[in-house]
């Protein structure tokens, strides 16, 4: 279908930001829940023609160079062939707290399962099921998301410390606080947030700053405690 030119315009002005897009795509027919995200709308492609066919959950991100495509084009290949025209068409169905990887692709009849995460390059032909990380092309689940949880619990840790020696060995300085706008967790008790203020734990934890200012306890008893379990005196 083609596109008018007020309309093209339209869509490139909602463009403008991740919300200012998820209402146009959403006016157009999409199903979108609450609290999604485009990282960069310029950079994002949706199946608009067909986009009653789209539905996604709540707290889903979509990166850079994400992709959903409801049709395939093998249509114009068999309308030369062929002489025939076979239309094509297929829902996409994107569950609740899903996140992708920049450059992944989901293609038509598809179905994400909540608490999903979809790596970068990934192209989804087939459905994934929920709690589930899913690699590669065509894409295919290569562990649970609680598996990854526990896995990501002690290599987080070595690549904070990895993250502070390299801040030594390149810039040759010691590492502060703010260097650290997301290994914060392993020297910031919940009850020290405030004594923080140059990093951005509240933005960086999102919902889960509630729950990390009432629970958590870090790793470490001070940042200089963290420092040394890095190496760095």
């Amino acid at each position: 279908m083609k596109i008018s030119k007020i309309e093209r315009a339209k869509r490139w002005w909602a463009k403008r930001s991740s919300q200012t897009y998820i209402d146009y795509i959403r006016s157009k027919g999409v199903q979108i829940g609450d609290h999604c995200r485009i990282v960069n709308p310029r950079l994002f492609d949706i199946d608009l023609q067909r986009a009653h066919l789209i539905t996604i959950g709540n707290n889903v991100t979509f990166n850079q160079y994400n992709c959903l495509v409801c049709h395939d084009g093998v249509a114009q290949l068999f309308r030369q062939k062929f002489h025939d025209y076979l239309p094509s068409n297929g829902h996409i169905t994107i569950g609740n707290n899903v996140q992708f990887g920049q450059h992944a692709t989901v293609l038509k009849g598809v179905t994400i399962g909540d608490n999903c995460f979809i790596g970068f390059g990934a192209t989804v032909t087939h459905d994934i099921p929920a709690n589930s990380i899913a690699v590669g092309t065509p894409a295919k689940v290569i562990c649970t998301i609680d598996e990854y949880y526990e896995r990501r619990k002690t290599e987080a840790l070595q690549e904070s410390f990895e993250f502070a020696r390299g801040i030594v060995s390149r810039y040759h300085r010691r590492p502060v606080p703010e260097d650290f706008t997301e290994s914060f967790v392993w020297f910031v008790d919940g009850k020290d947030i405030d004594k923080y203020p140059k990093i951005p734990i509240k933005y960086q934890l999102g919902q889960a700053y509630d729950n990390y200012k009432a629970n958590h306890v870090a790793k470490f008893s001070s940042f200089d405690e963290f420092l040394k379990a890095a190496g760095i005196e």
